[in-house]
C-alpha cells in the first residue's frame, strides 16, 4: 500500500516527530517553574514569602499560607495536518515528513511563544499577577512591601535601535530596580544578581549580546562580566521594549503548569476520514498553561527618546 511504500507509518512518524521535538531549542524550562498539575485548575495560596530564620526565643512562630489566592486553569492545545491519500501515494521527496518535522518544532517552541505573549501583554489590564494588578505595574503592593514598580525606562537616541552603551545603561537600571524589590514582609526579595536573563526582540539581540560581551573585554564603565544571558524572541514586535527575568529562584517569574504532555497521533487508511474522504490526519495534542509567577523577578525595560 502507499503508506508502506513511502514509509509513512504512524509509528515511524511518531518517532521522527519526537526526535525533532526533543532536539528543538527551547527556553521555557529555564524561565518558568514547572508545576505538575493533577486537575483542570490549580489554586496557589503560597505566593508569599516565608519568614526568615529567627532566634528560638519562647518557641516556634508559625506563619500560614499567603492570603493572596491565584487560580490557573489548564488549556488544551492542538495542531493537525490533513494530507490527501493521493499526496501520500505520490510523495517521493519526503515533503510530508518535512511538514511533520515542522509540526514538531512548532509544538516544541509553543511554550516559548506563550511566554512571549505573557510578557507583551503583561502591562495590560486583566493580565494580572497574584497580587491582583497587571504583572508589569507601578502599583504592586503585598503585605509590608510598600508600593513597588517593575515598569522602568531608559533613554536612547533611537528607542527602536539602542546603542551598546545605551543598552548597558538600561541593564544597570533594570538590575538595580529588581535588586531593590521587597517581599510581603518588607525583606529584600533578591539577595544576589544571579540567574538573570534578558528577553529581547530579534533586532536587539546582537546589540544586547555585544553589551554583555563588552563587560568581559573592558573593565571601564561596564557592568559585571557575564551579568546576564541574552535570549532573542522573534515574537516580540515592539523593538523598544525588553524584559529582565531572574530565573534561579525556587519560584520563577513564570509558571509552567504541566497537565498532559504533547502526544502525536494519526488517522490513516483505517479511519472513517481515510475511507470516506481519503484524507489522512496527523496531529498533536497537549494540556498545560503558562502563567505568571513572582512579578518581583521580572522587569520591563522601555527605551524612550531623550526629552
Amino acid at each position: 500500500m502507499a503508506i508502506i511504500n513511502t514509509g509513512l507509518l504512524t509509528k515511524g512518524l511518531r518517532s521522527e516527530f519526537f526526535n525533532r521535538f526533543n532536539a528543538a531549542t527551547t527556553f521555557f524550562q529555564d524561565l518558568s517553574t514547572r508545576i505538575e498539575s493533577r486537575s483542570d485548575t490549580e489554586t496557589y495560596k503560597w505566593l508569599g514569602s516565608l519568614p526568615r530564620m529567627r532566634e528560638w526565643g519562647t518557641g516556634r512562630l508559625a506563619k500560614g499560607m499567603g492570603s493572596e489566592s491565584y487560580s490557573i486553569e489548564n488549556l488544551k492545545y492542538e495542531s493537525t495536518l490533513e494530507v490527501d491519500r493521493d499526496e501520500i501515494s505520490d510523495d517521493k521527496t519526503g515533503q510530508i515528513r518535512i511538514r511533520i518535522a515542522e509540526m514538531a518544532e512548532r509544538a516544541a517552541t509553543h511554550k516559548d511563544f506563550l511566554i512571549s505573549q505573557l510578557l507583551v501583554n503583561g502591562e495590560t489590564a486583566g493580565f494580572n499577577s497574584y497580587d491582583g494588578v497587571s504583572f508589569f505595574n507601578n502599583s504592586h503592593v503585598s503585605g509590608s512591601s510598600g508600593t513597588q514598580d517593575n515598569l522602568v525606562s531608559s533613554t536612547a537616541s533611537d528607542p527602536d535601535n539602542p546603542t551598546t552603551d545605551e543598552f548597558k545603561t538600561g541593564l544597570r537600571t533594570a538590575i538595580g530596580t529588581m535588586m531593590a524589590f521587597k517581599d510581603d514582609q518588607g525583606e529584600p526579595m533578591s539577595i544576589s544578581a544571579t540567574g538573570l536573563v534578558c528577553i529581547v526582540p530579534s533586532l536587539m539581540y546582537l546589540t544586547a549580546l555585544e553589551a554583555i560581551n563588552a563587560t568581559i573585554i573592558s573593565s571601564t564603565s561596564n557592568i559585571v562580566a557575564g551579568a546576564a544571558r541574552i535570549v532573542g524572541f522573534p515574537w516580540l514586535t515592539d523593538q523598544s521594549k525588553w524584559y529582565l527575568l531572574k530565573t534561579d529562584g525556587v519560584i520563577r517569574p513564570l509558571i509552567f503548569q504541566d497537565r498532559e504532555p504533547v502526544e502525536f497521533n494519526a488517522l490513516t487508511e483505517d479511519s472513517d476520514e481515510g475511507f470516506r474522504r481519503e484524507k489522512f490526519l496527523y496531529g498533536v495534542r497537549a494540556r498545560y498553561r503558562l502563567a505568571y509567577g513572582y512579578w518581583q523577578f521580572a522587569v520591563r525595560m522601555n527605551f524612550v527618546a531623550p526629552v
